[in-house]
């Protein structure tokens, strides 16, 4: 069976960059899998991603040697099942906010008796380069738990909570996080309040011995993150590093940009 190589990496302390995979293209898979990102997520909770799409993403991904991960829609045994039965080597799990939510995801990506995880599929094993004995007895070490830190409730009872045994990183969506932070006038965090949580989620990471991570928009920022200790990046998106591209084409032929409203 193939090893996990950012699971590796994490576990040896090392970081792994990755990117997200918003538009269900197989074909852009299979380009972003040769371009040396350690992982490649799909994200199916904000996207019009089918469960077919998705599994041709991981199978292209797969197929090039590399880590391919779904964001499920949340935390439900149903879908944890399905993403990784349809071959997703792991999953990043949103919104979790209780050490309840946090057991169930963590139960629901694990086999019997480490957790209560569904036996059955078939793409799974191909993904991983192994037969399907081999992968039910080895799934429970090889397959990446992520689970996201997404409101501030989850920082102030980080330890409660991201305690689960079996979590590889705990992921910070910095957008949601800034959103459960605001004023009852609407208005953002200020930025020190901001900085401050971020620095408890990494805090609590270190001490429970988990990778800490966060979803970063430009490399710059996953190198200074990477410095300070963050392990498990993101950096932008296939739509968002296209919209960049197209848009510094366009603007240096004095063009008219794109209006580009994508946050990752």
């Amino acid at each position: 069976m193939r090893p996990n190589r950012v699971k590796q990496l994490l576990r040896e302390g090392r970081p792994a960059v990755g990117t997200w995979l918003t538009l269900g293209s197989p074909l852009a898979a299979r380009f972003l899998a040769r371009g040396g990102w350690d992982y490649l997520t799909v994200d199916t909770e904000h996207n019009a991603i089918g469960i077919e799409a998705a599994a041709h993403c991981y199978a292209a991904v797969a197929e090039a040697g590399g880590v391919a991960l779904c964001r499920v829609p949340a935390g439900r045994h149903d879908h944890i099942k399905r993403a990784l039965d349809t071959g997703a080597h792991g999953v990043v799990v949103p919104m979790v906010n209780t050490r309840a939510e946090a057991e169930e995801a963590v139960a629901a990506c694990l086999y019997p008796p480490r957790g209560n995880r569904s036996v059955g599929g078939s793409a799974h094993a191909l993904n991983f380069g192994a037969s399907p004995a081999d992968y039910y007895a080895r799934a429970n070490d090889e397959l990446l738990v992520v689970l996201q830190c997404e409101h501030i409730a989850a920082v102030r009872n980080f330890e409660e909570v991201f305690s689960v045994p079996g979590i590889d990183a705990v992921f910070v969506g910095p957008n949601d996080l800034a959103a459960s932070m605001r004023g009852p006038d609407g208005s953002p965090p200020h930025p020190d309040e901001f900085k401050a949580a971020l620095a408890a989620v990494l805090a609590g990471c270190k001490k429970l011995g988990v990778a800490a991570g966060l979803h970063t928009f430009s490399a710059d920022e996953a190198r200074g993150r990477i410095a300070d200790g963050w392990q498990f990046l993101a950096v932008s998106s296939e739509l968002k590093l296209m919209l960049d591209a197209a848009n510094a084409v366009t603007g240096s032929l004095g063009l008219k940009k794109s209006d580009n409203l994508v946050k990752y």
